[in-house]
């Protein structure tokens, strides 16, 4: 169980309207809005807005109205729990692959936890709730996409949860650090053994001990405060089964989104220059 004194959220910074900058041109590489095509976009494309947060801000906190729902353009977030007594885990993680706000989709507009920007500076395109209802009410492509990503979603946190009950630390550890770097798309990540100790509940001395491991066989490097991949593919052997299983549901339920950094995105080019398909397209990994 996760440790109070280990797990407690600390000093997270709420976003200024000064964060807040209009989208005046077609943000990249979100995945969803990617996968749209272009008629789609255009009809969402004059609500947008870009929003750019620190490490550790949040977008919401656990209890609040949501106004938006966020398309991260790139960084990783961590959907977080806190308990009565201050401490807290990571429930799921959201790269550009997805978006933040699956409760809205789904018909309530309270949020349930906290989304965090964790690792790195992070960017979202915000679309007002209102506007996103209207494109679902819609029951074009733009629905299709969001209704699958929901029930992929779902499906990563159904493995999260049997993951975090079954799993080695060793495993779990293992498997975050690849959804990290699918997610920031670089070997080198600003994590700290604290911060990863609260994303998995685990023990802060836990996470060292599987560190020192991973160091020694040559997989992982680490300073203080940063985290370096040297072996991708170590790391993934030593991941239990449920980073493959996630990818395999993305991969069938968003064939033209995926995740990770070699998501099978080429498609959507053509798909959103031509405008052409329809919602039975997304489920074609099926």
């Amino acid at each position: 169980m996760p440790v109070a004194e280990e797990n407690q959220v600390t000093s997270i910074a709420p976003v200024s309207a000064s964060q807040w900058v209009p989208a005046t041109h077609r943000q990249s590489t979100n995945r969803l809005i990617n996968a749209l095509p272009l008629a789609n976009y255009q009809r969402i494309a004059s609500s947008l807005t870009l929003l750019t947060l620190k490490r550790g801000q949040t977008l919401y906190a656990h209890g609040e109205a949501q106004t938006h729902v966020y398309f991260p353009v790139r960084g990783f977030w961590s959907l977080t729990r806190t308990m009565e007594d201050g401490s807290a885990v990571e429930v799921a993680s959201v790269g550009n692959e997805g978006f933040i706000g699956v409760g809205i989709a789904l018909g309530d507009t309270l949020a349930t936890g906290e989304a965090r920007a964790c690792i790195t500076e992070q960017s979202v395109l915000a679309l007002p709730v209102a506007s996103f209802r209207q494109e679902m009410e819609e029951r074009g492509i733009f629905s299709q996409v969001i209704r699958n990503y929901c029930e992929a979603f779902v499906g990563m946190i159904l493995q999260g949860t049997a993951c975090n009950a079954l799993h080695s630390a060793e495993a779990r550890t293992c498997r975050w650090l690849l959804m990290a770097h699918d997610r920031v798309q670089r070997n080198e990540l600003p994590v700290t053994h604290e911060m990863m100790a609260a994303a998995l509940g685990l023990r802060r001395p836990t996470v060292t001990m599987v560190f020192a491991s991973l160091t020694r066989a040559g997989i992982v490097g680490h300073t203080r405060g940063r985290a370096f991949v040297l072996d991708r593919n170590g790391l993934e052997q030593k991941s239990c089964e449920c980073y493959r299983e996630v990818r395999k549901t993305f991969d069938r339920l968003l064939p033209r989104v995926g995740i990770g950094t070699d998501a099978p995105i080429g498609e959507t080019a053509r798909h959103r220059q031509t405008g052409r398909g329809d919602a039975s397209e997304l489920r074609e990994g099926n």
